[in-house]
């Protein structure tokens, strides 16, 4: 099979996500069966089984024109279809972005989102939730031939008006990017797509690969989708180059702007030397050719300042011919397999350690908050029956001593009971304030006004000016949520404490949380917009003002998304740093009734005692067995966690 080494490191990862899974599943039916999972601790959970279970791993395809990138898809993935499935021939195949992927909830198919939808105010991710703006074609799985033909519509194009194309924002005036396009009798050739999903059960693509193909740098530059979700979201990216065109300047302005970028990503970037079979002409010895692609390597590396490791040379045609009639020293020439190794050594062990931190972190809490009630029910049990083994022998004055105690216990933590409903009203009003910064409504109105100002503006200072305060407003809001983040987890800490002092409650520290990562997020978006628009050489014309308003439809997108994440992970935060509060103080209120009801009945009939220690003793045998279980549950859950995800060839 095509990609085995791939397809096994893909396979052992999803047996280890299938594995932590059950392990959770386990210790979520112990917890039920146990009766120690509130609604809370219960979402978590949930919640974390639903971020397994719909985990992906993306790998983005980018280069200009005429590279080789289709034929390295085809080589990689699909050389068992005995076939090309995606078009691979001289000049563009891949007109609009292109994501292979397997959703099992949709049938076999190939979704188009036609071109005509950037007229109109919305970006790719949120036409995804629209599936009737979508053409769909069904796919046969079971026929190469039809999967190809299916496949050939990504290359589509159609000719419009040149006024047409400066309307969806294709045709750029005399830029680079526009010189490639020609204009015939005032027409000019775009895709007729602008989004193609290609959804089919390929083996990998089962176990969560999702694979990117993405066109040339003019689409590139004009589909902002691209440049500010998918690629910078991607597991990793392919730059592939054509030993025979070099590292033009299109390369370099790709790599620059759009792959290189941010820093901290640089090593899940892979730079592919592709079509080194057109050195293999018959009139040079293999010494000759292995030093001219070192010397094509070095050169590569020095043009792309990156570390030589990190190049691959390849032929993908080479590579596809060898995988289909079966020629393995063609396929070890080919140079594909130590670029799938490279893939499979990175990928997935790094997207591993990813999630595997992230379940640990979730995991972790929620296994101490339920320790955390084990200890203290078991704390109230050890109480209780020192109390009445003490009572042995002793009159009814001593039990009603002992009762006027409880009873003042009861009393003293009811009006705690108090403050803590005080404090549950001060959280609430906190938590309104925050989300009105956080707001999704006043975020759409900011955006709504600010998409208005820069239509409007006929000169670059206008639309600066309007970019300059939609930016300002977002990390605004930001910022102040996060001082409202931080004066929440103050108040709640110094709760924490004052209940624990006072009442010997089990709390610790409350969770910390941050929104550091989402201010990091939409400070990458600014610099990107600054970087591609936000200079006066780049704003001067007309049809680049049309851009930068097709640019900020997406950008207020990814805005959004931005701000959805950061909503719900507050959410989730704001029930986690209240759960260990109201469960621990719902423990102990109920601790407490029952500590009375027990005094109640043995000064009502002093025989009743010996049967109380009875039953107290065998609740305490219980709760040890409940923190032994727990304990046995928590090294399962690391042990899933850590277990080695070798290859599934490996293991065998």
């Amino acid at each position: 099979m095509s990609g085995d080494g791939l397809v096994q490191h893909l396979q052992s990862y999803t047996a280890w996500r299938g594995g932590v899974a059950a392990s959770i599943q386990a210790f979520r039916r112990w917890l039920e069966t146990n009766e120690l999972a509130d609604a809370q601790t219960d979402l978590r959970l949930q919640g974390l089984l639903e971020r397994l279970d719909e985990d992906r791993l993306t790998v983005a395809f980018v280069a200009e024109f005429s590279r080789g990138k289709s034929e390295l898809i085809n080589a990689i993935f699909f050389a068992d279809y005995g076939r090309r499935l995606l078009p691979s021939t001289t000049g563009r195949t891949t007109m609009c972005p292109t994501e292979l992927l397997w959703d099992p909830a949709r049938p076999p198919s190939v979704q188009l989102l036609p071109i005509e939808t950037r007229a109109r105010h919305a970006s790719t991710s949120e036409f995804k939730r629209y599936p009737d703006e979508w053409t769909v074609l069904p796919v046969d799985v079971a026929s190469a031939d039809s999967l190809a033909v299916a496949f050939q519509q990504v290359r589509e194009t159609r000719r419009v008006p040149v006024e047409e194309a400066r309307h969806y924002g294709l045709f750029l005036g005399e830029t680079p990017e526009a010189l490639a396009a020609e204009v015939v009798d005032g027409t000019v050739e775009i895709p007729r797509w602008r989004h193609a999903i290609i959804n089919f059960p390929h083996p990998l693509l089962e176990h969560g690969l999702v694979i990117l193909d993405t066109p040339g740098l003019n689409a590139i530059g004009t589909e902002p989708e691209l440049t500010l979700n998918l690629l910078p979201n991607a597991h990793a990216v392919l730059f592939v180059l054509a030993l025979d065109t070099g590292v033009s300047k299109s390369d370099v302005a790709i790599w620059r702007d759009y792959v290189y970028k941010p820093p901290s990503r640089v090593k899940s970037r892979i730079v592919v030397l592709n079509k080194i079979d057109s050195l293999w002409d018959g009139l040079r010895g293999d010494a000759d050719i292995s030093a001219e692609i070192e010397r094509q390597v070095d050169y590569c590396a020095s043009v792309l300042d990156l570390e030589r490791d990190r190049i691959f040379p390849v032929s993908a045609q080479k590579a596809l011919v060898a995988r289909i009639t079966d020629d393995e020293r063609l396929l070890a020439r080919s140079g594909v397999l130590e670029l799938e190794r490279a893939l499979s050594r990175e990928l997935i062990p790094g997207k591993r350690e990813l999630v595997r931190e992230a379940a640990r972190s979730e995991l972790t809490e929620v296994v101490d908050n339920v320790r955390a009630i084990l200890e203290a029910r078991l704390a109230s049990v050890r109480e209780q029956l020192v109390e009445l083994r003490g009572l042995r022998g002793k009159n009814l004055d001593v039990v009603d001593e002992m009762m006027r105690k409880v009873r003042a216990e009861k009393e003293d933590f009811e009006k705690s009971l108090a403050r803590f409903q005080a404090l549950r009203g001060v959280f609430s009003r906190q938590t309104n304030r925050l989300f009105t910064h956080l707001g999704m409504d006043a975020l759409a109105e900011e955006s709504r006004q600010t998409f208005y100002d820069i239509s409007r503006s006929q000169f670059t200072a206008g639309v600066r000016a309007g970019m300059a305060r939609y930016f300002k407003s977002v990390r605004g809001n930001l910022e102040a949520s996060a001082a409202v983040v931080n004066d929440i987890h103050n108040m709640m800490e110094a709760m924490y404490r004052r209940f624990a002092e006072e009442h010997g409650l089990r709390l610790g520290s409350p969770t910390r949380f941050s929104l550091l990562r989402y201010q990091k997020e939409v400070d990458r978006l600014e610099e990107h917009y600054r970087t591609q628009f936000d200079t006066p050489l780049k704003m001067l014309t007309t049809e680049k003002m049309t851009l930068t308003q097709k640019f900020f439809e997406t950008l207020a997108s990814q805005v959004r998304r931005v701000y959805r994440y950061a909503n719900r992970e507050t959410e989730r935060w704001l029930r986690a740093v209240m759960a260990p509060m109201e469960s621990q103080v719902r423990e102990h209120q109920l601790m407490l009734r029952r500590r009375l009801e027990s005094v109640k009945r043995i000064h009502q009939a002093t025989e009743t005692l010996e049967d109380r220690v009875a039953e107290l003793s065998a609740v305490e045998r219980t709760l040890w067995a409940q923190l032994a279980d727990l304990e046995r549950y928590a090294r399962d859950l690391n042990r899933a966690l850590d277990r080695d995800s070798a290859p599934v060839a490996a293991a065998a």
